[in-house]
């Protein structure tokens, strides 16, 4: 992959479903798998697997296919998730008390290390996995001390900007936004919003017309 290629975001995103089939074939025991046999299990055609993974190298062989435990490694290394990233999560309801439980997130290397709230009766409190809540006006100063690469958004859609812009201001400058709204940042940030809204339109224009064929 050359310096100027950009890379579409569909592909990272098929990169990310390939590398949980690829966890799941070795778990079977599987030690080689052919192109078609993962577009099959991830629903795609199998030049559409080749031309993914080839914007990053050359990993298979011809006629035999891929090695499942070399290329779950490349595909580790490409997404960058072959080490920790410490996130801080601001707004402990239930999704955000639900996202911290999530058993996969640690076994990614995604460490839960700070969460946040502006309710009084929350704050000071312990959540399951041993963090204590702190105040909102505390992430700054607990940004820094813990090392936050990622902030985690889970608030109502009212406080979702300000929050953003906290992070942003302690130098955290990529998002993950489960709040249902849009939130506007410098060029600077990344950020990914996750709307549930969005994904049930998609589940039901498919179910709608489905139903029709």
């Amino acid at each position: 992959m050359t310096k100027t290629t950009k890379i579409p975001k569909a592909t990272i995103t098929r990169l990310s479903i390939y590398y949980r089939q690829i966890e799941l074939l070795e778990f079977d025991g599987y030690r080689m798998v052919s192109s078609e046999k993962l577009a099959w299990l991830c629903q795609v055609n199998s030049a559409q697997v080749r031309k993914d993974l080839g914007y990053f190298g050359e990993f298979g062989v011809r006629g035999v296919g891929y090695d499942v435990i070399d290329l779950q490694a490349q595909i580790k290394k490409i997404l960058a998730v072959n080490r920790d990233w410490n996130l801080a999560i601001a707004g402990i309801g239930n999704l955000g008390s639900a996202f911290m439980e999530h058993q996969n997130l640690v076994t990614r290397g995604f460490k839960c290390m700070a969460a946040f709230d502006n309710d009084p009766r929350k704050i000071g409190e312990i959540t399951p996995s041993g963090l204590k809540i702190k105040d909102i006006s505390e992430l700054d100063q607990t940004i820094d001390e813990l090392n936050i690469e990622i902030g985690v958004i889970t608030t109502p859609p009212s406080a979702a900007q300000a929050v953003a812009d906290l992070f942003i201001d302690s130098q955290v400058n990529a998002i993950l936004n489960f709040s249902p709204t849009r939130i506007h940042v410098p060029d600077c940030c990344m950020v990914e919003n996750i709307d549930f809204t969005v994904r049930l339109d998609i589940l039901t224009y498919k179910l709608h017309h489905e139903i029709r064929i």
